[in-house]
């Protein structure tokens, strides 16, 4: 039996079968990992690679990060590199590893090796993937060996625990699933003292950016945690290594090469002590803990008090940080032993009890008894909880009882009497006894466990007091027939036995197989609605026929608003209601939070976030268990996935209109703008001649001939705004910025628009120490006419204009200010959308496109523009650039960043 129970499932083993083949055709990655930069990886790398390239194996340079250092690319000699490709990005040639060479260079060589170094870096816009790691993902799908390097800040999980430790974030990152995948992991580590030696000598970096680095990133305490969470990080992996080996090699005994603890939660008041005290073991030592419950078939149904009790502390050791199952099996210490072999925990921690029965051993003697490698550490109950168990057991054992039961056996077993009793001079006692031990067999299969036992004993009684000489006596003549007794009633009992257990078993097989099915059917039907109408219909339609219990689904909108779905009939507490969306925690009859009230909520939790909660109403003598609750809290993470699916499908839609509609307008104010600009050059071409003609024209023909002029350029000037607007939106400027003074830029605008300010002070206040931007001239200077132009447009004749530049920080802030109306209230952020207008209407001519052109170019530049109106009166519209680093005299430009150094 028990070489049956740990006999490995077949299923497991076809799954492992099928990721062992999927495996086998990717290739191999191998991580060369750090605790930070300047440890030693990329010559850790090189160094394997060499030995490689002397044992025949085809190695080639995919992308190399040495920094200018010497000693790296001295350890890189003799090694092939694959070229680089050019990427032109922002009017500069940028070079990026070459994924199409490298696939290409792995069809030509058997068991190909490429090296790409700096897993977690960004490649450059342009390029296939936007990211180094989805390149090495492709090169491992089409079967080729990669190695590359990282480091542990660049890990997903740990990206904001290193953050917080070192004080500078860290944008670029690794998901946890390709390091875990990875076929070998090779740790490189280095004292903190001898890598801030290494820092200090230029081994590392430059002199400048060791200066730099050794006062922010690389400080001892920095360091000497960044060390711990590698070493960390890499022993949990070992840590799964391992567990899957012993699954795969199906071992038995539990290796006590890493500690961890198994909390066994039992009946009664006792089991959130057992919890408590494994929780304070596992957090004084550091290492991680279970917690599991038993729910045996033979107490399933019953005890209800009992197995609330265990509930909550299994809640409560989720709390603590617990992984947490509950388990089924009908021998408790077999079913504990299991589950530590298959998780390698080789602790135990147990409440001491009391034996309910004499002859029955202690639970820690049990375990023990099964497995000599498990440690058992039992945790003292005072002795009122002792008692108070046994009193709850006692109990609850009196009240279950089915009386009824009991008196059809002991029916069963006089009927099976008295139709025999004809026989008894044409059958041999032997097959008397057949027909008692069906009877037995009959009475576990349809009343239990308990009624079984009794009709073995009745059916022992009858048999000797009908069939057995001398008849009508319990009086027995011959010796031998006690042994027939003993026989018919070990017989009986363990037929009985395992029959009543057999049949519990297949029964919560049978029930948990109807509510898969249920599940299943659900998602089915859930996959295929598209209203949160049906959503909510087939949810409450399940947990209607599941549980009995009305249901009712409360929706939040964009704005954190809960919205009742019409249909539903549980009552809903809004208090509740909101209490459990806001804090996505359940909360009601059954939890922690206001347990008096009559129904139960739970939370919407989708992946993006909270989308609502389902409320339930569970009748007063319903009691849901473990089981019933993990069905419920399934039903509502596929109604919040249904739910946000849905949210998306609309996003989608509306997206798409958006976008249509956009490209449309643009489409069509990009072909009414060339269509338009030829006439209006031929209308102030004409204006124009009118003047030359012979003879002269008239005065009044000359005004109307100016007024043909102005309002033409006018127009041109309005296409021009349509036809820039149209092409900013369409992603087709290109920009040809240059490192320029900003004084160059202001002066050139205030050039352009001096007939436009002609009799307007302008006031022009710039710092002398602003440094040098990366600017588009003739794009940035449109943006500073468009302001000054509007300016004047909406200020009265003879208004001061303001134009300020002053250093803020790591950005240089351009004012442009006016002693105009001012803005309207309200609308300082809308100005800037198209075809927006301060006041609708309005004498001042223009279509509301100006801002909107500005907003577009500043963005392009990566800045922000805003506006605001003055305290003295006036607006104001305010430019902020950010400040890069100009090239220096000799061309070069130094940077540093605790993610782009590489490897010494």
């Amino acid at each position: 039996m028990q070489d049956a129970q740990n006999r490995p499932d077949p299923d497991e083993l076809l799954d492992r079968v099928k990721e062992e083949a999927a495996e086998a055709l990717r290739g191999e990655l191998k991580i060369f990992f750090g605790a930070s930069a300047g440890v030693g990886k990329t010559c850790a790398m090189l160094a394997a690679a060499q030995q490689e390239i002397r044992q025949g194996r085809a190695v080639v340079i995919g992308l190399l990060e040495t920094h200018g250092r010497q000693d790296t690319e001295a350890m890189a000699a003799g090694l092939p590199r694959l070229p680089l490709r050019s990427i032109v990005y922002k009017g500069r040639n940028l070079t990026e590893f070459d994924l199409d060479a490298a696939l290409a260079h792995a069809q030509t060589h058997d068991r190909a090796l490429v090296l790409v170094d700096e897993l977690a870096h960004s490649n450059v816009a342009g390029s296939r993937h936007p990211k180094r790691w989805q390149d090495v993902e492709e090169l491992l799908a089409a079967g080729v060996d990669v190695w590359t390097t990282m480091n542990v800040q660049h890990l997903e999980s740990l990206n904001d625990i290193v953050s917080g430790i070192t004080g500078i974030p860290v944008w670029e990152t690794v998901p946890d699933q390709l390091f875990d995948r990875a076929h070998e992991v090779v740790v490189v580590d280095l004292p903190p003292d001898e890598l801030l030696a290494r820092l200090k000598a230029g081994k590392v970096y430059i002199p400048e950016q060791a200066e730099r680095a050794v006062g922010s990133f690389f400080r001892k305490g920095n360091l000497l945690a960044l060390r711990e969470l590698a070493l960390r990080r890499t022993a949990d992996r070992v840590d799964n290594e391992v567990l899957a080996y012993r699954r795969s090699a199906a071992v038995g005994q539990v290796w006590p090469h890493r500690e961890a603890l198994l909390a066994c939660v039992g009946d009664g008041a006792g089991a959130d002590k057992v919890v408590r005290a494994c929780a304070r073991l596992a957090t004084q030592l550091g290492i991680q803990w279970h917690a599991v419950h038993v729910d045996r078939p033979v107490t399933a149904g019953g005890g209800a008090h009992v197995a609330q009790q265990a509930f909550k502390a299994l809640k409560l050791a989720e709390q603590l940080g617990a992984t947490v199952a509950t388990l089924s099996g009908r021998d408790v210490a077999q079913t504990l032993v299991r589950y530590a072999r298959e998780h390698n925990l080789a602790r135990l921690v147990m409440g001491r009890r009391s034996r309910r029965w004499p002859w029955q051993a202690a639970l820690s003697d049990q375990v023990l008894a099964l497995s000599d490698e498990l440690d058992v550490l039992q945790i003292a109950l005072p002795h009122g909880i002792r008692a108070a168990v046994d009193r709850m057991r006692g109990r609850d054992d009196l009240w279950t009882l089915d009386w009824r039961a009991y008196g059809l056996a002991v029916l069963a077993c006089v009927v099976t009497a008295i139709l025999a009793s004809p026989l008894v001079s044409r059958l041999e006692l032997s097959n008397i006894v057949m027909l008692f031990l069906l009877t037995v067999v009959g009475v576990s299969l349809r009343l239990g466990r308990g009624p079984a036992v009794l009709a073995a004993f009745v059916g022992v009684g009858l048999f000797d007091f009908f069939f057995v000489q001398p008849r009508f006596s319990f009086a027995v003549t011959d010796v031998q027939y006690l042994v027939t007794f003993a026989v018919m009633l070990c017989v009986a009992l363990v037929v009985g036995q395992l029959t009543a257990g057999l049949k519990a078993q297949a029964e919560v097989a049978t029930l948990r197989e109807q509510r898969v099915r249920a599940l299943y059917g659900m998602s089915k039907e859930l996959a295929s609605a598209l209203l949160t109408q049906q959503v909510a219909e087939l949810g409450q339609r399940f947990i209607r026929a599941e549980f009995g219990m009305p249901a009712t689904l409360v929706v939040a909108d964009d704005a954190g608003q809960l919205h009742d779905i019409p249909g539903g009939n549980a009552l809903v507490d809004r208090g509740i209601a909101q209490w459990a969306y806001d804090r996505s925690q359940p909360a009601g009859k059954g939890t922690d939070t206001l347990p008096a009230s009559p129904s139960l909520v739970l939370p919407l939790k989708a992946i993006m976030r909270t989308r609502g909660v389902l409320v339930v109403e569970p009748p007063p003598s319903l009691w849901m268990g473990p089981e019933q609750r993990q069905l419920l809290e399934t039903c509502a993470s596929l109604l919040a996935i249904s739910l946000e699916r849905i949210h998306y499908i609309d996003v989608a839609q509306a997206s798409s209109i958006q976008i249509e509609s956009e490209r449309l307008r643009n489409s069509l104010l990009s072909a009414i703008s060339h269509d338009l600009r030829t006439p209006l050059a031929s209308l102030v071409g004409m204006a124009d001649a009118l003047e030359l003609t012979s003879p002269p024209p008239s005065e009044a023909q000359k005004q109307i001939g100016q007024s043909i002029r102005q309002s033409a350029l006018r127009m041109s000037a309005l296409v021009s705004n349509l036809l820039d607007m149209a092409r900013l939106e369409a992603g087709a400027v290109q920009l040809n910025r240059q490192w320029l003074p900003l004084e160059e830029v202001v002066g050139s605008a205030l050039s352009s628009c001096a007939t436009l300010l002609d009799g307007r002070p302008v006031q022009v206040k710039l710092d002398g120490d602003l440094p040098l931007l990366h600017l588009d001239s003739v794009l940035f200077e449109r943006v500073l006419v468009n302001l000054l132009e509007n300016a004047a447009k909406y200020t009265p004749s003879g208004t001061a204009i303001m134009v300020g530049g002053r250093r803020w920080g790591g950005e240089v802030r351009l004012t442009v200010e006016d002693a105009g109306p001012g803005l309207p209230v309200g609308k300082e952020t809308s100005i800037f959308e198209k075809f927006e207008r301060g006041m609708k209407e309005s004498a001042t001519p223009g279509v509301g496109l100006g801002l909107a052109i500005c907003r577009a170019i500043v963005q392009a530049h990566g800045g922000v523009i805003t506006a605001s109106n003055r305290p003295e009166g006036g607006a104001c519209f305010t430019i902020a650039l950010p400040v890069g680093q100009p090239p220096s005299d000799d061309g070069s430009q130094l940077s540093w960043s605790p993610e782009s150094g590489g490897e010494a």
